[in-house]
Formats: structure tokens, sequence, C-alpha cells
């Protein structure tokens, strides 16, 4: 059996206890490193046997600096972020703007050229004659109430007064309806100027009262008619006035 060296065994022992205090003390430094590191130079610390910090204490005005530093950027955030906006809305009105100037030039151009157009089709429509359209003739009877219409008519144009009751009642009185009667017997035909046609008119009358565009034909019904007519109205204001010889 081997002796036991006791010289020996405390300088085992003696090495193995330098070990763990070499460790412990390495971590003890790091500990103490990171606490430095994290912990501002105002704030308080403790630390147990082993070198590690047991709690940390800030103070009132390092907690207020924080506050205040948040608060700071916060404001600055939001400044920034109501330029942003303000700068936005700027930029869309002014977008707004240009549009809007953009469709009233365009309204405007649109509104000048249909005016434009407008005036060159009047001018064409002026420069080109409008063709009239031709008048349908009138066609009367050949018969006395067609030949008291279109005298009639003449009449009108003329500015002869009278009306259909008054030549038609003052025609059956003196002829009877006929246009070619004549009357040889009374101080006329002794005369030699013998009353003729539908209202007896003597030729004299007829050739100073005859109407431009009928007839110069004293045997013509509406020639006769328009003559006769026109003699009363210089003398009675109007064939409808006579009631008699004329």
């Amino acid at each position: 059996m081997p002796k036991f060296n006791l010289s020996a065994y405390r300088t085992a022992v003696t090495k193995k206890q330098m070990q763990k205090i070499g460790i412990a003390g390495a971590g003890a430094l790091s500990a103490a490193a990171l606490a430095f590191t994290v912990v501002p130079a105002e704030a308080g610390t403790t630390t147990d046997e082993a070198g590690q910090a047991k709690s940390v204490v800030y103070s009132a005005d390092q907690i207020q600096n924080v506050k205040a530093g948040i608060a700071d950027q916060a404001a600055s955030a939001s400044v920034k972020a109501e330029a942003i906006a303000a700068k936005q809305a700027e930029q869309k009105a002014e977008e707004k703007k240009a549009a809007d100037e953009a469709a009233a030039k365009k309204a405007a151009a649109e509104q000048a050229a249909k005016e434009r157009e407008a005036k060159e089709a009047a001018s064409r429509s002026a420069a080109r004659p409008v063709a009239k359209k031709a008048e349908a003739k009138k066609v009367y009877a050949n018969n006395l109430d067609g030949w008291i219409r279109e005298a009639l008519d003449i009449m009108d144009k003329n500015d002869i007064p009278g009306s259909y009751h008054g030549l038609y009642k003052n025609i059956i009185r003196e002829s009877s309806g006929n246009p070619k009667a004549i009357n040889l017997w009374d101080i006329n035909a002794r005369n030699g100027i013998p009353s003729k046609g539908l209202l007896q008119v003597i030729p004299p009358t007829f050739e100073t009262y005859h109407v431009e565009g009928t007839p110069n034909d004293i045997y013509h019904p509406v020639a006769n008619i328009v003559a006769a007519a026109n003699y009363a109205a210089d003398r009675y204001g109007t064939i409808d006035n006579v009631n008699s010889a004329y």
C-alpha cells in the first residue's frame, strides 16, 4: 500500500481552490462591467459579496428627461406628418386647379367651334337662294259663283271694297246672271253707249275703272264685275251700298 503524501495533497487542494476563485472572480468582473454599461453614472447600485448588481435606482430627473425626449420625438413626428399632409393637400389643390382650367379651356374651345359652325351654316344658308314654293293656282268654277269669288280675290288685292252678297244682289237685278246681257232701250242705249255685261256697265265707265290684270273685255264676267265694283266704290263707297240702277 502506497504512503499518503500530505504535502502533495495540500498542494492539489490549493490549486483547485485557486481555480474556483479565479472563475468566480472573472464572472464577477463581467457582471460588474455589464451593470456599469446599463446603469447611468448617476444611478445608485448595490452589490453582493460576489460583486454582482443587486438593484438599480433611477432618479426622478432621469425619468423626466426620458419622458421629455419621447414627447419631443412624438411632437416632431406629428409636425412632420402635418407638413407632409399639407404638402399633399396643396399638390392635390394645384392638380385640381389645373384640371379645372383645362376643362374650362376645352369647353370654351368646343363652344367657340359650335358658334363658328353655326355662323358658317347661316352664312351658307344666306348665300344660297331659297327656292320659293310655287303657289298652286286657284281654280274657280266657270259659273256665277266662281266669277264672283274670283272677282272678290282680285278686289281684295287691289283694295276694292265689296262682299259676295253685295255683288250677287246687283248682278241678279241688272242682268239675271247673264254675262252677255245688253240694254238697248234706256237712255244710255239712245245715246249710243248701251249698258253691257253682268253689272250693266257702259263702255266709258268700263274703260275708266278697268282693273289691270283682268281682260280688257266688257263682256268678260270677272273683268265686268271688278270694274263695276271699282266704280261703285269710287262713287258710293262700296258696291254693297248700291240697291238700284247706278
